[in-house]
């Protein structure tokens, strides 16, 4: 099985009491959110943080694909209960389209 690693960013409102409370919500994150993200094809997933910048890397399979993830979460009402409370606390980074958080990165070196 071939993967593939892809990084993300977003930000967080810049308020250190709802940072602590979105790390809090990520050390019991929900059972259904786990399993959505294992059954789209990403086999590993890390969030870090950097003040209010998240940084998110994630190793998928060949059956992972952003457009496949995106479906399979329109059709889960636990996931959208989750994607808006996290709106809460997330705010698109520079250069999101309306509605968007999570944006890739571009790899610029590898050693």
């Amino acid at each position: 099985m071939s993967t593939k690693r892809l990084c993300y960013a977003c930000d967080l409102k810049d308020d250190a009491a709802l940072i602590e409370e979105y790390k809090k919500y990520h050390q019991e994150v929900w059972p259904e959110i786990k399993a959505s993200i294992s059954e789209s094809g990403i086999i590993d997933m890390e969030i870090y943080i950097l003040s209010s910048r998240l940084f998110m890397i994630m190793e998928v399979d060949e059956t992972y694909t952003p457009e496949r993830k995106q479906m399979m979460d329109a059709g889960n009402p636990k996931v959208q209960e989750w994607e808006e409370l996290m709106w809460k606390f997330q705010q698109a980074p520079p250069g999101a389209k309306d509605g968007e958080k999570w944006l890739p990165m571009e790899q610029i070196f590898k050693l």
